[in-house]
């Protein structure tokens, strides 16, 4: 496993880390022993970074991940939460308030069994008045920061642009990370363009979503998958070159998004241990850059194709 700091904090972590939304899904107890278990299987396997939310399965990710951690040392890993994206009797909520945020840091804390938020993020900034986020939610987990409570300040987005409209509208190192989702995979990697303005800024970049959402998969896209059709179909057939060359796309898919030095770490989520295991061999191989070719050829005119997030 290789390990690269996070922009500025002096938080080296994994190449590829743990995303706890798939323990927001698990509602039967069977699931959740296994969804613990597989937190386990990544920190043993030296996967130091954990990311969370609140709006993950309404609370229900950090409640579940609050179970393994109190089980687990502190110094083993480091835990990055969100605040301004909630949620309560399924339906999804909104608050990016100052009051709010500074409430759900201490509110996800309890549900994690923990003392202390590593990295604090505001949630998808374009659900949120970018301006109330530049004036009042980031300045709240600022005063955080400064009181010890939080170690770093971060923000989160599907829009690039969104994510670079507010850190140029706040002030200098109030932003020391941003984690951005499905642009840096075999099907689009927009992100790349946007790595020298977040490093002439000393910001720290996290990847998440290295299957697409499961467009880069062998299982295909789940039926709210909200990418355009066309999109989809060449996905499906580069999915089908890969399976014929007997090299799974979700293999090229980690090896992909991780092969980046520039990016920390990249995110993936699940509550099987063995799938933890098998993406950690599957990184630890050397990539075949002739099929990545051979697959961004096949998805062609649809690289880069995105969609609104939901």
């Amino acid at each position: 496993m290789q390990y690269h700091e996070i922009g500025k904090t002096g938080m080296k972590v994994s190449s590829l880390s743990f995303g706890a939304s798939s323990l927001g899904g698990v509602f039967h107890d069977l699931k959740e022993k296994e969804g613990i278990q597989a937190v386990f299987t990544a920190v043993e396997a030296g996967m130091n970074f954990i990311d969370v939310s609140p709006y993950y399965g309404h609370y229900k990710a950090e409640t579940v991940l609050g179970k393994a951690l109190k089980d687990l040392p502190r110094d083993r890993y480091y835990l990055s939460t969100k605040v301004g994206r909630y949620g309560k009797d399924g339906v999804n909520l909104w608050d990016y308030s100052a009051k709010r945020a500074t409430e759900s840091v201490y509110e996800s804390m309890k549900r994690l069994n923990i003392d202390f938020i590593d990295l604090i993020n505001v949630h998808d900034v374009e659900f949120a008045d970018l301006n109330q986020v530049v004036n009042e939610t980031l300045p709240a987990l600022v005063e955080l920061r400064e009181k010890g409570v939080v170690g770093h300040v971060g923000i989160t987005d599907l829009q690039l642009e969104n994510l670079k409209w507010v850190i140029d509208h706040s002030p200098s190192g109030t932003i020391e990370s941003v984690l951005n989702f499905c642009h840096y995979c075999l099907c689009d990697d927009k992100l790349a363009d946007f790595l020298d303005y977040f490093e002439s800024k000393g910001i720290g970049v996290i990847n998440a979503s290295p299957l697409s959402m499961g467009l880069l998969s062998e299982r295909g896209v789940p039926a709210w998958h909200p990418a355009p059709q066309p999109l989809v179909e060449a996905c499906r057939k580069a999915m089908e070159h890969c399976k014929a060359k007997n090299y799974p796309i979700e293999k090229l898919a980690m090896q992909f998004s991780v092969s980046n030095p520039r990016i920390a770490t990249t995110l993936f989520s699940t509550t099987n241990p063995e799938n933890v295991k098998k993406n950690i061999a599957f990184i630890e191989e050397p990539i075949d850059w002739e099929l990545v070719r051979e697959v961004q050829e096949i998805i062609g005119e649809q690289k880069r194709v995105s969609w609104a997030n939901s």
